[in-house]
């Protein structure tokens, strides 16, 4: 995995604006935001997909979201309400080959997903 993006950020060879870290997960600002918040949490395990999630992995992905609740409260939007996206392959526009969760918040996000 030498040239994803994300695990550069999780080694600490590109900085990025960390809100959460622990052994198993990290959640910084994406340096293109979609809202006025934008968070992106992702496992520090390299699993390229959603498709790639095995069973072995589920309890990851619950774990990212209880993390994706914490988030939410120590930042201050869970109250107003927040929107996680998760894109799987290139027609859903997932450009980094590194499982991540979008977290929008911080304005009244529309109706409409795709543009």
């Amino acid at each position: 995995m030498n040239n994803c993006i994300f695990c550069k950020i999780i080694n600490k060879e590109i900085p990025s604006k960390i809100v959460y870290e622990d052994d198993k997960v990290i959640a910084f600002h994406d340096v293109n935001p979609a809202a006025p918040i934008h968070i992106l949490v992702i496992p520090k395990k390299h699993i390229e997909t959603l498709l790639d999630v095995s069973e072995e992995d589920s309890n990851l992905i619950a774990y990212i979201f209880q993390i994706i609740n914490k988030i939410a409260k120590q930042e201050g939007f869970a109250e107003k309400g927040f929107r996680v996206i998760a894109n799987c392959g290139e027609d859903a526009g997932q450009e980094v080959k590194h499982i991540h969760f979008h977290v929008l918040a911080g304005k009244k996000l529309g109706d409409k997903i795709v543009e």
